[in-house]
């Protein structure tokens, strides 16, 4: 339709959001858009208006008629409907309660000795190498892939494998090798669970390989879970070093005292974005939020990135403050019944890079020009495909 302002908005900066997010989240905190894919959908900017959306269970994944939903992009991870429509509530509550204790933060926590074992030990071999090196390579990325792999199972031998299999999952530009991706993600994994059944161990996959579920489902969850559970940090450790390296003042107070390292994380979640794809929900039913009048099967884009910015919600929003207080958790991780279930895994993680990678290397910086920086156009998540230290 022509007149609607048209998804993906441009930024100058990777560190910023576009300002046509705050513009419209000024004047219309959910207004209609055009996709990427040339649908019309609600895009939804307001933090009070995206925490009724995720905490509505009119809202959902899936859609009443799929083959005529509209889309927000060509990903086949989260572009269209996901799911059947008569029972999606059912099965997202029976897939929460199966994983939930997995990602527990208890389950978490105990976590942390081994996970800061890890980052010691990347950080070291970084310290022999010596500079400069790509701290994508180095940390960003073998960090959380490990995490993952011994948390669900998955042979750490077969990284590159999946890795790959990953990057070509997040492909916006085709949208059949995207899908043909995630179907051999999900083959793999799915093979991995099926082993778990005779060869059970103390991992989320053995659990999931004794799940009452159909055989499809669980090659999807085993596959998402593989993906979603190291991809997303990866990308959270790269922008996170950029914003404290562009925020000296910040920086050198984390420097100082390591234990504000939960305070950055945090901070890191809200003002992070990689990529201004957005989520997706369709309409189940007419629902009126803010006023505006969404229609069943509507597509609406919720913009958790523009809605971390509210400055009707955060005092000088476009400040990065690592000491920041506030009684408004940021939608980072979702809110509600989809509040992420890696949520305390992400905390563990990015709390021992954040509390050690500064106290390592205090010179750590650039070694090159941020301007310079290469990003993953094209990419559902984005992110940087490097990033050159030295110290």
């Amino acid at each position: 339709m022509p007149g609607l302002p048209r998804l993906p908005f441009e930024r100058s900066d990777p560190l910023e959001v576009s300002p046509a997010y705050a513009e419209l989240r000024a004047t219309a905190p959910i207004a209609k858009v055009l996709t990427a894919a040339g649908d019309e959908a609600w895009l939804v900017t307001g933090y009070e208006e995206i925490r009724q959306i995720f905490a509505d269970p009119r809202f959902g994944r899936s859609h009443p008629a799929p083959e005529d939903a509209p889309r927000l992009s060509n990903s086949a991870l989260i572009g269209g409907p996901v799911g059947d429509y008569a029972t999606e509530e059912e099965m997202h509550t029976k897939l929460r309660r199966l994983l939930a204790p997995a990602f527990s933060a208890r389950r978490m926590a105990a976590l942390s000795v081994r996970i800061q074992g890890l980052v010691d030990d990347l950080l070291g071999r970084m310290a022999e190498q010596g500079p400069p090196c790509d701290l994508h390579a180095c940390l960003s990325v073998p960090l959380p892939v490990q995490v993952i792999c011994e948390l669900l199972g998955v042979p750490y031998e077969d990284r590159d494998r999946f890795r790959g299999i990953a990057v070509e999952m997040t492909d916006l530009s085709d949208p059949e090798r995207s899908a043909a991706a995630m179907r051999e993600m999900n083959e793999y994994t799915y093979e991995i669970v099926k082993a778990k059944r005779e060869n059970p161990a103390e991992d989320v996959y053995s659990e999931l390989a004794a799940a009452d579920l159909p055989e499809e489902e669980i090659a999807m969850i085993a596959g998402g879970l593989l993906f979603a559970g190291h991809e997303t940090t990866v990308n959270q450790i790269d922008y996170g070093v950029l914003l404290l390296l562009r925020n000296p003042g910040e920086l050198d107070a984390l420097r100082r005292d390591p234990s504000l390292a939960p305070g950055a994380v945090e901070e890191i979640m809200r003002m992070a974005v990689p990529s201004q794809h957005g989520l997706l929900r369709y309409a189940h039913a007419d629902v009126e939020v803010g006023g505006v009048r969404i229609k069943r099967g509507d597509l609406v884009v919720l913009a958790t990135f523009a809605a971390n910015r509210d400055p009707r919600v955060y005092p000088d929003p476009e400040r990065f403050d690592i000491r920041r207080e506030t009684t408004h958790p940021h939608v980072g991780f979702g809110y509600g019944a989809h509040y992420c279930l890696g949520a305390s895994l992400a905390r563990v993680e990015l709390q021992a890079v954040f509390g050690t990678l500064f106290r390592r290397f205090p010179e750590l910086r650039l070694a090159v020009p941020y301007e310079s920086l290469s990003r993953r156009a094209g990419a559902l998540t984005e992110g940087f495909s490097e990033l050159p230290v030295t110290w």
